[in-house]
């Protein structure tokens, strides 16, 4: 999703069971090999995985954070291992724990306003990519599309094609701001960040009789969008043209980081008097029609800092869920007793006043939000373009920077579509030439964009102007970034970060973007 965490690195730069072959051994493999194609070298992960071992780097790349959970929740965890009277060190029910679906279904009660049945509506599955994976093994027969907003989080192509089904893309248009509304102090910049809005005629476009699905992630990774109510409208308005066959798949495992809600959502919610938990995050299977439609795909990781938990669930109507119930057994008996049992613990204390804030929920906002114009401000200072938040909601812990110019400029010629095995097509395009430069020499590391692209549209050079950038991490880590960032603008040919002049950097940071608060919310 995001599943609970990007796919992990292979660290040496080939993962051991990756696919080979030799002129005398010819490979044989089963269909889901096929489907997949016959992999033979390294991926973004295990490339840039290599990179962070290799080099010395603050890291921004996957998306985990690199702090402990909070410790309400390794309370929870220990209680629940512990104790002699409920045991849960045994199998316990196939479809989710009880104690977890109960705590699910009074929690989706209120975000979906209709009563959820935890028996028969909900399904607990190992991470929330196997919720996915389970629900398309359940719905997509060879043949069948499913609609994918692009760019995509990488893993939804590869698990539509293990169900037999054929990714139809439909690509959002990212939309530049006006100088005027881009919020960025730097009379000289030479970018601009923007917003990606869904065009409801692509989508139409798209749809055929044999779509059987359409996947929405909001808010999005890797773009940090939050759909509009609007665009969630086109969407239903789609699934109901598309045929009865058509489901929506919805990928919502951020909800609790809307770091930037929309306000037309707060203040509605304002005026219906209803406190949410989650500000401004737009349920869709709470639209008009959309519940029967629609099977609900979360996690924990995300949310509780704990991606390694691994516990993720489907919630929708019976018809939609029972396939899942029927498969899982089959899948695995159950996910992890222990873990279900702690996170339904965890789920009754997040609601409680936290480290000053109403609910741990508010607490996390606030420090994402904070650790996000950090990180902004850095990008912006270093010239790339971001989102300007006190227009354009965002989500997620993920910023899709803009490259300026002034940054491509400063990337050495030769590295540009230079050769490289693990790049999409062999060549290294700008996105990737400049995170491997930066990994490799200035001492910080990100994604390339080009995973979160089609070939045809990488091609066609979408992907060339972006990168990814987690905020998920520490102060210490984030701060260790800005200096190398600010580096890269000043033009220091230095290949390493003098990390004993960070602190001047830093001044220097804060000098050029009008200050960024020093203020520490204690990540624990």
């Amino acid at each position: 999703m995001d599943g609970d965490c990007d796919i992990a690195p292979c660290l040496d730069g080939a993962c051991a069971t990756d696919a080979t072959s030799t002129p005398d051994m010819p490979r044989i493999v089963g269909e889901s090999i096929e489907r997949l194609g016959i992999a033979t070298g390294p991926t973004v992960w295990s490339e840039f995985g290599r990179l962070s071992q290799k080099h010395k780097v603050a890291n921004l790349g996957q998306g985990f954070p690199d702090w402990l959970p909070p410790q309400f929740a390794v309370d929870s965890l220990v209680e629940a291992a512990v104790d002699v009277a409920k045991s849960p060190h045994q199998y316990t029910r196939t479809a989710g724990h009880p104690n977890l679906v109960k705590a699910l279904a009074g929690r989706y009660s209120v975000h979906l306003r209709r009563e959820i049945d935890a028996m028969a509506e909900i399904a607990v599955t190992v991470g929330a990519s196997q919720a996915l994976y389970l629900s398309l093994q359940t719905l997509v027969k060879p043949g069948d599309e499913v609609i994918l907003f692009e760019p995509f989080f990488d893993l939804y192509v590869n698990q539509v094609k293990l169900a037999g089904g054929t990714p139809v893309y439909v690509p959002l248009t990212f939309v530049p701001y006006s100088l005027e509304d881009d919020n960025n102090d730097n009379e000289e910049t030479d970018v601009v960040g923007g917003e990606w809005i869904l065009e409801s005629i692509n989508l139409q476009k798209a749809l055929s009789p044999k779509t059987r699905a359409i996947v929405l992630n909001s808010p999005h990774n890797p773009t940090g969008k939050i759909f509009t109510r609007e665009e969630m409208e086109s969407i239903a308005d789609a699934v109901v043209a598309a045929g009865p066959q058509c489901v929506v798949l919805t990928d919502e495992v951020y909800k609790y980081i809307t770091h930037a809600p929309p306000k037309e959502e707060v203040q509605d919610e304002s005026a219906r008097g209803y406190t949410s938990l989650c500000p401004g995050h737009i349920q869709f299977a709470s639209l008009p029609g959309m519940w029967e439609r629609t099977i609900t795909i979360s996690s924990a990781g995300k949310t509780f800092s704990a991606t390694g938990w691994q516990v993720g669930w489907c919630v929708g109507p019976k018809e939609l869920i029972s396939p899942i119930h029927q498969l899982l057994p089959y899948v695995q008996f159950c996910a992890s007793t222990v873990i279900q049992e702690a996170l339904a613990r965890t789920l009754a204390k997040a609601e409680a006043p936290y480290e000053g804030f109403p609910s741990y929920y508010a607490y996390l906002k606030e420090s994402y939000t904070r650790k996000r114009d950090l990180l902004s401000n850095a990008l912006k200072a270093a010239g790339f373009g971001v989102p300007n938040y006190d227009t354009t909601p965002g989500g997620g812990f993920f910023i899709f920077a803009r490259i300026g110019k002034s940054i491509a400029d400063a990337l050495p010629a030769e590295r540009k579509n230079s050769p490289n095995v693990a790049a999409p097509g062999g060549i290294a395009r700008q996105d990737w030439a400049l995170c491997q430069w930066m990994a490799e020499e200035k001492g910080v590391l990100c994604i390339p964009s080009t995973p979160f692209f089609s070939s045809e549209r990488v091609a066609e050079g979408a992907s060339d102007e972006f990168i990814r950038v987690a905020f998920c991490k520490t102060d210490g880590t984030i701060n260790e970034a800005a200096s190398a960032l600010f580096d890269i603008q000043r033009g220091k040919k230095d290949s390493s970060v003098n990390r004993e002049n960070a602190p001047s950097l830093e001044s220097d940071l804060e000098e050029a973007e009008g200050g960024i608060s020093r203020e520490r919310i204690e990540t624990r």
